[in-house]
């Protein structure tokens, strides 16, 4: 068990929880608030901040950012909803010469600060003022806010008795007094074990430790344990729900109520493991993240939370409640059965497609969603990840994962951390000149350095990020990349053009040309030799905002390609209607080239309509001498693929560049 997450018990079994967030300092302050009187859930982490919070049942957040002061302010932005949503505080902690961005802080949801140099009085007084605001802003309220009351429980020896708290008593259905081997009971055998285990590790010298189990009910948690010696006493905070990320993940979704991903594949596996067949549904909604990020995050959870709400009812009509529903990343779910035919499964894919057709109404609007369901069944020899493998590689359709690429769920709780740690970076596939031969521009790649998995494409890629909700996040790190490495470029590629990507979910931004543009400065690279290409996907949701956004883009210097031509909608009308420079045939197109005369045809027709609407043509994926040839021969006048180079790095590109 990871020491990420800790209880500090004080010398009041039962004093008030206060959260510590602590990136540099996390003893310190958590020995201050807890010599204060406060019993102290610690972390240095921020992953899953806002269900952590909640969990602790904390009304005073501490985030110390002296000496992090980005990834304090990050931490601040994820957990103002959830501050201002229970009438909790927020304390920040920053070094003095920090104190000029507390506007920020105060922006992001923070209710006190405390400037350095301080002493552990301080950060005792500071924190029981945080806890005040809360006691008089529940009273103004006329209410009781705040998070919920913790999960936990307390054995004294002495007295062989075991207090529950009212929440956890309620949620297990128990009285707040049961006896041990009533509460145990709840475990199932191979956890009782753990138990024991952990028991047995407590003494004065371990005072502390952690367990994480399925309860019955519940779902996953983690059994934090601390032993105070001078009592004898032994506490534990239950943390519900799976919010410790060392605890493999939740059982829970703490948006939905639904399970999680980690929790619905341990679900199936057992189920296959006995022996069992297992029947999944995999939904997709399609057009969440442009709602998402038109309406704002807030509409967006709660779209969620409808879709699972719907989701949910439809299942307990038509496969009873034996069947699972999980939200497995941003905005797709699953629904699992093993206790159902194909007949089943089939009358409660078109339930919930009627379900899932009739609009959303969030935030006061209509929201219409659309998604894409499709249906997989256990095989021989199977487990959850190769069942889930398959049936994602249907939801993803045009998107196909990589040979021997792992499961994109596996993928998606992973991802966040990975861009912290730069393990994402960018490969430039050369575009080159079909008259002279010559390299003259360059596209740029996303690339994955999984620690385990090894490098993964960008379709892998943006496949995990669309389902953890992540496709700007990723485009900007991706867009940062590019544009800082190209900017420093060596003189032999001072020529070059640089292509970057942009996606369905950047045109949807309000702010999305700005930023760009903003970001392109920044970097230093300069405009007339920038290609923005985004998808036919990317601009069919709204076509005449589309036209507006790519005529600013080439308004402010950059040139514009419609990328992937001839996967999506195809159609001549967007094409006189947009401002384009370039457009690029996607590679399927390319390889058919040398297949019937009448795929030639077709590539033929692409061509000479771009051409008569004056755009220059890019033939993308080609492979072979011939298939090169006869793309000339149909007036294409650019090409990249493999003939040339597979997607390199920068050194690589140098000398590519030197042969030529």
């Amino acid at each position: 068990m990871s020491e990420d997450f800790t209880v500090i018990e004080s010398a009041n079994a039962d004093a008030a929880p206060v959260f510590v967030l602590s990136f540099r300092q996390r003893d310190e302050v958590a020995a201050a608030a807890a010599g204060g009187g406060w019993r102290v859930v610690a972390a240095r982490r921020s992953d899953a901040l806002e269900r952590r919070f909640l969990s602790s049942g904390a009304a005073v957040a501490v985030i110390d950012a002296r000496g992090a002061l980005s990834e304090g302010m990050d931490a601040a932005r994820v957990l103002g909803p959830t501050i201002e949503a229970h009438g909790a505080a927020m304390l920040i902690l920053v070094s003095q010469s920090d104190t000029v961005h507390m506007r920020h802080f105060f922006d992001a949801g923070a209710t006190h600060f405390l400037s350095s140099p301080m002493s552990s009085a301080a950060m005792a007084h500071a924190i029981r003022f945080a806890q005040r605001h809360v006691e008089r802003l529940s009273g103004w309220n006329g209410q009781e806010k705040g998070p919920p009351e913790p999960l936990g429980w307390r054995f004294d020896p002495a007295m062989r008795s075991l207090q529950l708290t009212p929440a956890l008593a309620s949620l297990l259905g128990l009285p707040e007094a049961p006896g041990t081997r009533t509460f145990f009971a709840r475990l199932d055998p191979a956890d009782r074990s753990l138990a024991r285990s952990a028991l047995r590790r407590l003494s004065a010298a371990t005072p502390s430790t952690a367990f994480a189990h399925d309860l019955a009910g519940v779902g996953r948690v983690v059994q934090h344990l601390q032993y105070d010696v001078q009592t004898n006493r032994l506490h534990a905070l239950v943390e519900a729900l799976g919010v410790a990320p060392d605890a493999n993940a939740a059982v829970r979704d703490a948006l939905t109520g639904a399970r999680d991903g980690p929790s619905a594949r341990r679900w199936i596996d057992r189920r296959l493991a006995e022996g069992g067949r297992v029947g999944v549904v995999l939904i997709g909604l399609t057009r969440f993240e442009t709602v998402n990020t038109a309406y704002g995050r807030a509409v967006g959870d709660e779209l969620l939370r409808s879709v699972s709400r719907r989701v949910g009812e439809v299942v307990r009509e038509t496969l009873g409640k034996g069947a699972i529903v999980a939200r497995i990343g941003g905005s797709e779910f699953l629904v699992a059965s093993d206790d159902a035919d194909a007949a089943r499964i089939g009358a409660a894919v078109a339930r919930l497609e009627d379900a899932l057709a009739r609009p959303f109404v969030v935030g006061g609007d209509i929201a219409p969603l659309g998604a894409r369901l499709v249906t997989g069944e256990s095989v021989a020899g199977d487990n959850a990840a190769a069942l889930l493998r398959r049936t994602s590689e249907a939801l993803l359709g045009d998107v196909p994962l990589e040979k021997g690429a792992p499961p994109v769920d596996l993928l998606v709780d992973n991802l966040h951390r990975a861009l912290e740690r730069g393990e994402i970076g960018v490969l430039f596939q050369p575009q080159v000149s079909i008259a002279t031969g010559q390299i003259i521009g360059v596209e740029a790649l996303a690339r994955w350095n999984h620690p385990e998995f090894g490098e993964l494409g960008a379709d892998t890629l943006f496949a995990a990020a669309e389902r953890a909700g992540l496709d700007a996040t990723l485009s900007d790190h991706v867009q940062r990349r590019a544009l800082a490495a190209a900017a420093n470029w060596p003189m032999s590629l001072s020529k070059l053009r640089l292509s970057i990507n942009v996606t369905a979910a950047d045109v949807a931004r309000a702010s999305f040309v700005d930023a760009l543009l903003g970001r392109i400065d920044a970097s230093n690279f300069p405009r007339n030799r920038l290609t923005v290409e985004i998808t036919e996907s990317g601009i069919m949701s709204d076509l005449g905002e589309a036209a507006r956004l790519l005529t600013l883009l080439r308004a402010a210097g950059c040139r514009v390609a419609i990328d992937d031509f001839g996967t999506g909608y195809s159609s001549l009308a967007y094409l006189k209607a947009l401002p384009l420079d370039y457009l690029k045939i996607d590679k399927k197109l390319s390889q058919d080239i040398t297949g019937s005369p009448r795929d030639r045809v077709v590539v033929r027709g692409v061509i000479d309509m771009a051409r008569s609407l004056g755009l220059a043509v890019v033939a993308e994926g080609v492979e072979t001498a011939e298939q090169l040839d006869l793309l000339a021969k149909e007036g294409c006048q650019y090409f990249q693929g493999f003939l040339c180079s597979a997607p390199i790095d920068v050194p690589a590109l140098a000398q590519l560049v030197s042969r030529g």
